[in-house]
């Protein structure tokens, strides 16, 4: 089951969580006190650079009938539109720019080619994706309400579809965006009703409306007898993005060490305890600048997760410090290559469309779940707090996982 007791899993007393989330206050602090110039001149550079693949990717289409410019154009496009989802659209949304006080900068009036209105997304993802990360029952983003990825979700036949339910998914990213939030799995399931969702849904769709206009009828005509062409390159387009998108999203979350938490530990939790969850239910992957740039620096993730309003030019910055305070504390720093990210993540969606009955792992000690309970199946673990005297380095998590592991 996911996590109860977050200082137990982690093995940290309570005066060890308060400190650590001094010692991340201070790292925001010190980011904040740095911002200026500098990461001003980066992200309108990012955009005048975004602005200009998708106008060259344009420009291009008009010759699509060819196909090396048809190739050329598509490229230009589908990196044109990541770069704005990930980089622009989902930072400049999450506040990570308001501090420059540029309206169009700024998260009140940016507006992303997606699906999913700005102002939903600020809701759906903003708050509570990031203020309830991977709580069963009130992050909705565990599972999206179609997938099963921790055994507290109770199983049932719908979910030995999921496979092919991800494809889909990944397939219509941003569609998926869309009716995630809407919240459709509640719809259907009875939970909340139509009329609660009604003015949400008028937005949904005029959003939806603008971006088929704006791909599907618009740009292809003003290409003329190009229109067809244009109009597969903009579909094709759509899909690198969605599943790029949908890739590093999933890297961040459901690979393994990305853990999962219950009610009860969210009830009286303090600033410093979420700031344990954050850095325990998120997911890195290695990246050089480019593929870190291309992911909207959510390589990341666990930074990202810290500090979301921060610019996303100093996650790797903040990197150095964090991984620190991991090996302070003794907690892990989930992190691997973004073809094993991903494997583990398949695994684990493939692996839960099965029922319980079916899976060899304890429901406390899964790969993909585990819980402060692990280490009393195992026997319990002894003199794992504080610092080993023989070393002089602290005992905590990582060693209790290593412990049992052996």
């Amino acid at each position: 089951m996911a996590i109860t007791d977050i200082k137990e899993y982690a093995h940290l007393t309570e005066e060890d969580v308060e400190a650590l989330g001094r010692e991340l206050d201070a790292i925001r602090l010190d980011i904040e006190e740095k911002r200026g110039a500098h990461d001003a001149r980066y992200i309108q550079r990012t955009i005048a650079f975004q602005r200009s693949l998708m106008v060259a990717g344009r420009i291009v289409l008009f010759a699509s009938k060819k196909k090396p410019a048809w190739i050329l154009g598509t490229a230009l496009l589908g990196v044109g539109k990541i770069i704005e989802n990930m980089e622009l659209g989902h930072n400049i949304i999450h506040g990570q720019w308001d501090w420059m006080n540029d309206p169009e900068i700024h998260s009140s009036n940016w507006e992303w080619d997606n699906t999913c209105p700005s102002s939903g997304w600020k809701h759906s993802h903003n708050f509570t994706h990031h203020k309830f990360t991977n709580i069963v029952g009130l992050d909705n983003d565990v599972g999206y309400g179609i997938m099963r990825v921790t055994r507290d979700q109770k199983w049932h036949a719908d979910y030995l579809f999921q496979p092919i339910t991800n494809f889909v998914l990944a397939t219509l990213f941003e569609w998926g965006v869309a009716l995630h939030h809407l919240e459709t799995d509640k719809l259907r399931k009875g939970e909340v009703k139509w009329s609660e969702k009604s003015e949400m849904a008028k937005d949904v769709g005029k959003k939806i409306a603008r971006q088929v206009a704006k791909d599907y009828i618009l740009f292809p005509a003003l290409t003329g007898p190009a229109w067809k062409t244009t109009l597969t390159a903009n579909a094709v387009a759509n899909l690198i993005r969605n599943y790029w998108s949908y890739a590093v999203i999933f890297c961040g979350h459901f690979p393994d060490g990305a853990e999962k938490f219950t009610l009860e530990e969210f009830e009286n939790e303090s600033r410093a305890q979420w700031y344990l969850r954050q850095m325990l239910g998120s997911a890195n992957f290695h990246a050089g600048p480019v593929m870190a740039f291309m992911s909207g620096n959510l390589c990341y993730q666990i930074e990202h997760h810290c500090f979301p309003d921060l610019p996303s030019n100093r996650y790797s910055e903040i990197a150095v410090p964090l991984r620190d305070l991991c090996d302070k504390y003794d907690l892990p720093y989930t992190t691997g290559p973004l073809w094993k990210q991903y494997g583990l993540t398949l695994r684990t969606i493939w692996k839960l469309s099965l029922p319980n009955r079916f899976l060899s792992a304890s429901q406390d000690d899964a790969p993909e779940t585990h819980s402060e309970l692990k280490f009393r199946i195992r026997g319990g673990i002894k003199e794992v707090f504080g610092v080993d005297p023989q070393t002089g380095k602290r005992r905590g998590l990582r060693t209790a996982i290593a412990m049992v592991s052996s």
